[in-house]
Order: structure tokens, then C-alpha cells, then sequence
């Protein structure tokens, strides 16, 4: 409608429709939990599926003010991994309540609750940075220091003490005792992403410039890489001093393709990879710890009781599942160390089977094209490259951690997003949320209308040139066929979005865009104007 404001929609009836289902989901996902542990059905089941749909719509309602023209599909993908993730622990405890009764191991604290209370306060960190971030691009400002953030936050486990940061052999923890563990290398992963995405931003017109040939691949000049290649080989030193082989992996795939997405050079993707082949040989012959994961990777059986013992049980799981598996809450992957965590896409197989599976990587999928729909949609190069990153490093630690327990490639001990265990892993994945909510947001939100030109102003541009005009042949300037228009500026209509408005001048003594008629002027070539502008400008 010409003068009118259009209307857009935000999506935000869509999104509480999908969060709804996703509750439903998760809900009717824990209740055949629940009778095929031969459990009792009780309200305590309602609170939970009413607790945990109240917190998504709270959520929603805060997102509604907050971001309200973000893509409405992230939240209610992210929401329905975090329930049945849920719903996973929850079983694994009751496994382990069943183990515990009959005389085995003791239980311990059961987990589930746990991991709903870091539900509670991941959805709380998820709006603090919906309210604090309001401008994504604000964040390249603080560039340089969220990379000595990130460096920091990686090397604090590396020098503390063992009993304070060890897990497994791997120091990448902060132990607090009698009180909980952080991963601070979830965080840092976060503020390199943006020191990455900031850094090639400013810096495209450089890269893109040709360096020297060799082999017939262009080689990048270090003049330009320099901080981005300082910062990443502290980081890369630091995670594999600490044993951290799937953090470290991690980030250098997400650095490589932040890289390939600003240059666009398939050459340095090459070199890249050539140096990460370089670096793992090199990392099989000097650390130890690298040396046994590759070779439970290539020789699985050859010790299923010992250092093999997780990945052949999560192989037999794998199996035992099938197609469609053995059906929620009744398999056996309790069987399998640390199944909560690292091997969580195994209890997933095991009794959703490979349909099952299918169905959870289709969804990480989804999150993933829908960070990547919010990277193209995107406004500016940092949002861009920022929304490609943070999107890429969800898909790549999915593939890493299945990868690994299907013996694709070695394991690594990362966590599933949004589906395992962990507190740091929660705020982290929730944390990336936040940022493409906000990114979608800012690409989806339409620009404020163009000013308009008020009629003074029209009225004040044709009292200028209409007075004493060359064209005119009476004293204010206006002659035959000029009715008073000479000079005056023509507005023309909006165009589409993020476009100029076009003004078009009549110039005197021609016959303008308009048809208007030329002025009649004096001399011979007054009289030739034409429409195709050969008048007096002769």
C-alpha cells in the first residue's frame, strides 16, 4: 500500500506451536520411559512435562520482546534435543536405581535433576545475552580481548594442578570441590569463534589479494594472518598439552572453514589440511595418549576388556538396536561408560535404533541450515561469518562425537549438543543459540521507512528554480510549457528495501523523463530540446 507501513511477520506463532509439540514429545518420550522400567505413572511425570513446557514459554515470551523477528525454528529444535536428552539421563538413572537396589555399584547423585536445573539457568544465560547483546555488531569492539579471554580460559586448567583439572587423563577442567566443575574450553570456543569472525571481517579486501605460488597453490601472506595464526597456535598448543584432542580438532575446523567463507580460496583449505595431517603424524609419534586413541580406533577387539572396552560396548549397543531398536527404556545402555556424556548418541541407537538416530541428526541438520540461512540472510560480513562459524561448529561436533562411536574416525571425548550430561556443555550450546537468535533477528527485522519529503520542502525547491531561470522568458522564470516546474525536484517511489529513492531533475530547455515540454528560450538552439536530450546543452 504506497504511503503505508507493510506489515511483517515475525514467526512467533509458528514457534510457540513447535514448542508446544516439542513438549509434547518429550513428554510422551518420558512416559514410555516410565512403563518400560515398570514404573508407576505419577503426577510427578506432569510436573516435569509441565515444568519443563512452562519454562520453553516463558522463554518464548521473553524471546517475543527481545528478538521478535528471529527465525522461529531454532529455539523449538534446540528445546526438543535438550528434553530428550532429558529423558535419556532420567532412564540412565533408573538403571542405575535398579543396579544399586540389587547390590551393585552405589548410585550416587542421580543426574537427571541436575541436568534440569542446568536447564533452568541455561535458559536464563540464553536471554542475558539476548539482553545484553542487543547489536551483534558491537561485539567486534572487543575483538582482541575476547581472544585473550578465550586463551585464558584455556590455559587456567593447564596450569593448575592435576587434582584440580584432571578428568580421565585430560586436563581441560576447574574443579571446585564439594561445590561443581566448569569446561571452560566450551567458553572459549565461543569468544575465538568471534575473535575469528571479527578479525577475517576487517581484513576481507586484504585476503583476497594473491600471494605467492607454489605446487600451483597460492600461498597466504602471514602479514595478514598473523594475529589469527598466533592466536590459534597458542590454542591449538594449550588443548593439546592438556590431552583435549576433540576441542582442539574442533577449532581448527571451525577456524579453516570461518577462513574458506571470508576468502572463498580452496588453496588455503589445502594447505590447511595439509598441515593438519602434518600435525597428527607428528602427534602419534611424541604424545602417547594420541597414539592409544588411534590404535583403539584401527584395533578395537584387540583389547574389548580394557582400553577398548567403551567403544566395542557402544559397538555392540549400535548393533543390538538395529533398525528401529529395542524402544525407550528397554536396552541396555547403561552398559556402556560414560553414556550419559560421550556416548549418549549410543544409548540413542541402542533404543531408537538407526531410524531413531536418523531422526536426531536430521534435527541437528535443521539447526544447523537454519545458522547457516541466518549467516546468508545477514546484514554485514561479522554477523555473516559470525552466524557460518557459530552454526558450523554445532554440525561439526555432532560428526566428531559420532564419528567417533561408529569407529568413523578416533574417539574424542566431546559432548553431544544440547542431548548429554554437563552443565558448561548446556550454558555453552545455549549461549551459541543466543547469538543466532540475535543474528536471525537483525537480518529478519525490517529496516526503519525511508524519510519522506514533506511538501514544504517540494514547495521550497520549486520556488528556487523557478525564479529567474534561464528557461523562462518572464520575469519570475516560467515560460510556455513550463507551468512553474523548472527546477523543481521530482520525488519517485519507493523502492524495494534498502534501495535509494530516485530524484529526478527537469533540466531547462529539454524535454525531461516526464514529457514535459521544453521551455521556450532564446536562440537558435533553444528551441531544439528533444526527449533525447540533445537541447540546450548543445
Amino acid at each position: 500500500m504506497p504511503g503505508g507501513e507493510v506489515k511483517q511477520r515475525t514467526g512467533r506463532a509458528a514457534e510457540i506451536g513447535l514448542l508446544t509439540f516439542a513438549a509434547v514429545i518429550v513428554s510422551c518420550a518420558l512416559i514410555i520411559v516410565e512403563l518400560n522400567q515398570d514404573q508407576q505413572l505419577s503426577w510427578d511425570l506432569a510436573w516435569y512435562g509441565g515444568g519443563y513446557l512452562l519454562a520453553l514459554l516463558i522463554t518464548h515470551l521473553l524471546v517475543r520482546w527481545l528478538a521478535p523477528y528471529a527465525d522461529p525454528v531454532l529455539m523449538p529444535v534446540a528445546a526438543l534435543l535438550n528434553g530428550l536428552g532429558l529423558v535419556m539421563i532420567h532412564r540412565l538413572d533408573l538403571a542405575d536405581v535398579a543396579r544399586a537396589k540389587a547390590g551393585g555399584d552405589p548410585t550416587g547423585a542421580l543426574e537427571a535433576p541436575l541436568q534440569l536445573m542446568w536447564t533452568a539457568v541455561a535458559l536464563g544465560l540464553f536471554l542475558l545475552v539476548l539482553l545484553v547483546v542487543r547489536d551483534h555488531t558491537k561485539l567486534q569492539n572487543y575483538a582482541y580481548t575476547l581472544a585473550l579471554a578465550g586463551v585464558v580460559f584455556l590455559a587456567i586448567p593447564a596450569i593448575l594442578p592435576a587434582r584440580y583439572s584432571a578428568v580421565n587423563g585430560a586436563k581441560i577442567w576447574i574443579k571446585i570441590p564439594g561445590l561443581f566443575s566448569i569446561q571452560p574450553s566450551e567458553f572459549a570456543k565461543i569468544a575465538l569463534i568471534i575473535f575469528c569472525a571479527a578479525f577475517l571481517s576487517s581484513r576481507v579486501g586484504v585476503l583476497g589479494q594473491a600471494g605467492k605460488r607454489f605446487l600451483g597453490l597460492t600461498l597466504p601472506r602471514m602479514r595478514d594472518l598473523g594475529p589469527l595464526a598466533l592466536v590459534l597456535v597458542i590454542a591449538l598448543g594449550i588443548l593439546v598439552r592438556g590431552n583435549d584432542l576433540g576441542t582442539s580438532l574442533l577449532l581448527f575446523g571451525i577456524v579453516l572453514v570461518m577462513l574458506y567463507l571470508a576468502t572463498s580460496r580452496i588453496s588455503w583449505v589445502i594447505i590447511c589440511l595439509l598441515a593438519f595431517g602434518a600435525g597428527c603424524v607428528l602427534m602419534y609419534q611424541l604424545f602417547p595418549h594420541f597414539k592409544v586413541r588411534v590404535d583403539i580406533w584401527l584395533h578395537p577387539f584387540a583389547d574389548p576388556s580394557g582400553s577398548s572396552y567403551q567403544l566395542v560396548q557402544s559397538l555392540f549397543g549400535l548393533g543390538t538396536g538395529g533398525i528401529f531398536g529395542t524402544g525407550l527404556g528397554a536396552g541396555r545402555p547403561d552398559l556402556v561408560p560414560f553414556a550419559s556424556t560421550d556416548f549418549i548418541t549410543a544409548a540413542f541407537g541402542e533404543e531408537l535404533g538407526l531410524v531413531g538416530l536418523t531422526v536426531i541428526i536430521v534435527l541437528y541438520m535443521l539447526l544447523t541450515s537454519r545458522g547457516i540461512r541466518t549467516g546468508i540472510a545477514a546484514r554485514d560480513k561479522f554477523g555473516a561469518l559470525l552466524a557460518g562459524g557459530l552454526a558450523f561448529s554445532i554440525a561439526l561436533q555432532v560428526f566428531i562425537i559420532v564419528g567417533g562411536v561408529t569407529r568413523l574416525i578416533p574417539l574424542t571425548g566431546l559432548t553431544t549438543p544440547f542431548l548429554s550430561y554437563g552443565g558448561s556443555s548446556l550454558l555453552a550450546n545455549y549461549m551459541i543459540l543466543a547469538l543466532l537468535v540475535r543474528i536471525s533477528d537483525s537480518s529478519r527485522r525490517p529496516p526503519p521507512p525511508p524519510p519522506v519529503l514533506g511538501a514544504s520542502s517540494a514547495d521550497d525547491a520549486a520556488g528556487a528554480g523557478g525564479t529567474g531561470g534561464p528557461g523562462g522568458s518572464g520575469p519570475d522564470g516560467s515560460g510556455p510549457g513550463s507551468s512553474g516546474e523548472t527546477g523543481r525536484v521530482r520525488l519517485g517511489k519507493p523502492q524495494q528495501l534498502g534501495e535509494v529513492h530516485t530524484q529526478m531533475l527537469t533540466v531547462p530547455g529539454r524535454r525531461g523523463r516526464d514529457g514535459g515540454q521544453a521551455s521556450a528560450g532564446k536562440g537558435k538552439d533553444a528551441g531544439r530540446g528533444t526527449g533525447n536530450g540533445r537541447g540546450s546543452e548543445r
